[in-house]
């Protein structure tokens, strides 16, 4: 059997072997997923929900062992992932009381000619492919309205952390999920698995998170057998501080957007306009919070920043540094890579960052905050919206009204007003442009796995 190595970030050591499943095994995955998706679609909704249910019960009963296995696999600190694990739970409880609310309609013609009847079903067999950032939540959000709809699925985790993903699939068979409806799949070829799986023809649905560059690739390999896709792709969060703002309130809203799960989010705030008027204050008091950071192994007491998820990804940050730096920014704190652990580089502030540097137009995923002068609304707006992304984007201000009219002006997503933080499971999450297809979360996304079915009659 070909196995893969997860090895922890934090030092490179080997946490455990994982099965490195070929095409034929995704395949054959694939090949249980259909064969039980007749059974599964037919399962009545509020046994679909109990299911759902009890694998709540059981991750919020296991929340500090799954926490220190996604500590170990991913890097980050404990904190962020017990954080993760209650998070990644709510999507289990919220889908398992959306399973018995799957709507329909039923009403007469306009013309009085016949009645219309509107239903809805499962839309098939779903291969769910997920990331190494949240490797709990993540799997969770898709599988969670996949499984409350009716669909069966495969679950495709990032290689770098499967073993959170495999320990989720074990919870919800234990939870009492019948053979086939889940099948979980880790690969060091995701692009040939992938591709191997969509041109099956049996997978009808594909929920992919991850960068726009690959979400791209997957749209197109989709489209050969047109397969209905959700995105949830790239971020480059604009975060806006007005001259108005509470500081207090601004500083620790940009914490959370920044540095939330180490800055390895796509909602993390990744451009940081602040108003002339009160930018050196904020750049001070900022630049203390984030060079008081103690990065480290994850797992250790009063480490609250952890190593990025590999060598690869530091090297991609300290390069987005340097070339910032080139283009004229300064480095108020950090800006290097870590001594203290493998993988790590310290939480570092760039100000007077210049329009053009490649910093701000490229999503970061590590613990680096540029910071961007302002002063006219209109501009800062502009700016905001002139990158391809359209995730998500943070707005301080006391004035509500502003805030709101700013808000609307956004071309993203979703807003966080006077907030650092946005994600939530009962909320519809996604974007817009180049960050994604559909939502996630909320009543839309149990709608995502579900097809609408119009019958026309006379009765």
């Amino acid at each position: 059997m070909v196995s893969l190595k997860v090895t922890n970030p934090a030092d490179g050591s080997v946490i455990d072997n994982v099965h490195n499943s070929s095409v034929v095994d995704c395949l054959d995955a694939v090949n249980r997923a259909h064969d039980a998706a007749q059974m599964w679609r037919e399962t009545p909704p509020r046994q679909r929900a109990e299911i759902l249910r009890k694998a709540f019960e059981v991750m919020i009963a296991n929340k500090d062992s799954l926490a220190e296995l996604i500590t170990r696999e991913n890097g980050k600190v404990l904190a962020d992932a017990q954080a993760e694990v209650a998070y990644a739970a709510e999507f289990f409880r919220w889908f398992s009381e959306e399973a018995v609310r799957i709507d329909g309609d039923y009403r007469r013609a306009p013309n009085g000619g016949n009645w219309l009847l509107v239903s809805r079903q499962p839309v098939g067999v779903a291969l769910l492919a997920t990331p190494w950032n949240f490797p709990a939540a993540m799997a969770t959000r898709k599988i969670g309205p996949a499984l409350a709809a009716g669909c069966t699925a495969v679950l495709k985790p990032a290689h770098e952390t499967p073993l959170t993903a495999l320990a989720i699939t074990k919870i919800l068979r234990d939870a009492g999920l019948p053979d086939g409806v889940l099948n979980t799949v880790v690969t060091d070829q995701p692009g040939v698995a992938v591709d191997a799986m969509l041109d099956s023809g049996r997978v009808r649905k594909l929920s992919f998170t991850g960068s726009t560059r690959v979400g791209s690739i997957l749209i197109a390999q989709a489209a050969k057998r047109v397969i209905n896709c959700s995105m949830e792709l790239g971020g480059n969060a604009p975060l806006i501080v007005f001259e108005d703002a509470d500081l207090d309130v601004a500083i620790d809203g940009a914490m959370i957007a920044k540095m939330r799960n180490g800055g390895a989010a796509c909602t993390a705030a990744n451009r940081l306009f602040v108003h002339e008027n009160i930018y050196e204050e904020f750049a001070a008091r900022f630049t203390e919070r984030m060079a008081s950071l103690r990065i480290g192994n994850g797992l250790d007491s009063g480490t609250n920043l952890g190593p990025l998820v590999s060598s690869a990804q530091q090297e991609r940050v300290a390069s987005l540094v340097a070339d910032a730096v080139t283009d004229g920014a300064t480095i108020a704190c950090g800006g290097k890579k870590a001594s203290s652990v493998q993988c790590g580089y310290e939480a570092t502030v760039l100000v007077d960052v210049p329009l053009n540097a490649r910093i701000l137009n490229e999503e970061v995923f590590g613990p680096v905050a540029p910071l961007i002068r302002f002063t006219d609304t209109d501009e800062v707006i502009a700016h905001s919206n002139s990158v391809e992304h359209g995730l998500v984007s943070y707005v301080f201000t006391r004035d509500i009204g502003k805030g709101m009219r700013v808000a609307e002006a956004l071309e993203t997503g979703m807003v966080g007003l006077n907030r650092g933080l946005v994600s939530d499971p009962s909320a519809p999450f996604g974007g817009v442009k180049a960050s994604g297809i559909g939502r996630e979360g909320g009543h839309d996304g149990l709608l995502a796995f579900l097809e609408t079915k119009y019958v026309a009659g006379n009765w």
